[in-house]
């Protein structure tokens, strides 16, 4: 992002989550940070890289969506941790109430209640000199919409949307319009509420055009706003209690082995959980009888944690995905039960003559002509892709319900899955593949590609 009222701002996204981190410079050589995921390497390396120290970590709140990184940049660096003293937590850190103000180099950062997408969320105002403040706001607002109430518990959904309501009205009523917006969450992160793909604003903007400013009626809003929330990833009861407790270290975590073929087959028949994280077709070609199929891209910590049970030991098959990479992503949802990984990928599988399964790749005419010849369709995208539109006489269960609603699929046919572009749909299939359920057809390239093709596009359920 560069410099913001004379400071240096580094954002760190993290696409597949929707959230973002914060690096401020506040001079002296010194920086702070706010909201840092499991990824800390990457924050530590970046302040290395300009000769910065990080003395300071904030939290604005106990995440639900990701493990944090606040400890392991603390351990590494030596920066005091600070969160909302509410948020009880179990390891060493500063608990902070609203109404202090800290002095961190330059700058100065206000503590200011924001309870409601978290009873404990604090949002942290920097200022320093005359230039306008920073408003880091956590999931309190962000651009378009604010983060979700109900992921404490359905008890709590009300007070917290009650508490919500009053955060937006009061909570930042001192601060000018030029403040600059600078959220957690942000657009395509299940944790949060809002259409933009933007990631920062300002106050002023958003008082102006973001829907949850202009509901002005606090009953309404209250019967309004928890019918807006996307589904909730399972893994999202998970993080919060690790978060609270505090996430074990890296380094005191093993990373996976390389195995032979004998190895991995022998890890899997005592319970281990083979991951396959390569590319849909390469899936679709030959892989491991009984593996999960969760392509590595920016989404694929999110469906790990929703369809994987958080006990589960995994083995992975990477055919040259770094498996770094794999083991990165897999920790900041709360995976660290590593058995190893397949040692020369697919092809040593195979070269010591072990079986290889096989899914049907195909493309659209293929599924046009399977369909009518009585194959059933599966629609495993979100509930809003689908009413936006789908094949005609699609079956919808969301691939994060799979599992638990495979009585609801026909049996005895073949099923045509499909997804927003065919990770999802690779994933589905999988799934079917465990269950016994098929033979399943995945649709190469996903509705994207049925609507490319010209084909006729349903847009009511069951139309």
């Amino acid at each position: 992002m560069g410099s913001v009222s004379g400071l240096e701002l580094l954002p760190f996204v993290r696409e597949g989550l929707g959230n973002s981190s914060y690096m401020l410079a506040v001079g002296r050589g010194r920086a702070l940070l706010v909201d840092p995921d499991r990824g800390a390497a990457r924050y530590v390396e970046a302040a290395e890289a300009r000769g910065w120290e990080i003395v300071a970590v904030f939290e604005t709140h106990l995440h639900a969506d990701f493990v944090t990184g606040s400890l392991e940049v603390g351990s590494a660096t030596g920066a005091t941790v600070h969160l909302p003293v509410e948020a009880g937590a179990g390891f060493s850190h500063r608990g902070l109430v609203p109404g202090e103000r800290i002095q961190i180099g330059d700058v100065e950062v206000e503590t200011i209640a924001s309870p409601g997408h978290t009873p404990e969320h604090l949002s942290y105002v920097v200022r320093r000199g005359g230039g306008p403040p920073l408003l880091f706001s956590g999931g309190a607002l962000i651009v378009g919409g604010a983060a979700r109430t109900d992921l404490i518990g359905p008890e709590l959904t009300e007070q917290l949307t009650r508490a919500e309501f009053h955060t937006l009205r009061e909570s930042f009523r001192e601060l000018p319009d030029e403040t600059l917006l600078l959220p957690t969450h942000g657009g395509g992160s299940f944790c949060s509420v809002g259409s933009s793909r933007e990631r920062t604003s300002t106050l002023g903007r958003e008082r102006a055009a973001n829907p949850l400013f202009l509901q002005d009626r606090e009953e309404e809003f209250v019967r309004w706003f928890p019918t807006t929330f996307p589904a909730v990833p399972a893994y999202f009861s998970r993080m919060r209690p690790i978060n609270q407790t505090g996430p074990r270290l890296r380094r005191e975590i093993v990373d996976p082995p390389p195995l032979h073929p004998d190895a991995l087959e022998r890890a899997q028949t005592e319970g281990a959980l083979v991951v396959d994280v390569r590319r849909p077709a390469e899936y679709a070609a030959g892989h491991v009888p009984g593996s999960l199929a969760n392509p590595l891209r920016d989404a694929y910590a999110t469906w790990l944690g929703w369809v994987v049970e958080a006990d589960a030991t995994l083995l992975f098959v990477a055919d040259g995905a770094p498996i770094a990479a794999v083991v990165d992503e897999s920790l900041l949802v709360g995976y660290e039960r590593f058995a190893g990984y397949l040692e020369g990928g697919i092809e040593a599988w195979e070269a010591v003559g072990k079986p290889l399964a096989r899914t049907d790749l195909v493309r659209v005419a293929d599924a046009v002509w399977a369909i009518q010849d009585g194959a059933a369709v599966l629609d495993v995208r979100e509930p809003s892709e689908f009413e936006l539109g789908h094949v005609p006489g699609a079956v919808h269960v969301p691939l994060g319900e799979l599992e638990a609603r495979l009585a609801e699929l026909p049996r005895g046919r073949p099923i045509v899955t499909y997804c927003g572009a065919g990770e999802r749909s690779t994933t589905a299939a999988s799934l079917l593949e465990r269950a016994g359920i098929g033979p399943v057809l995945n649709l190469d390239g996903g509705f994207g590609a049925w609507k490319q093709a010209g084909n006729r596009v349903a847009r009511r359920r069951g139309g």
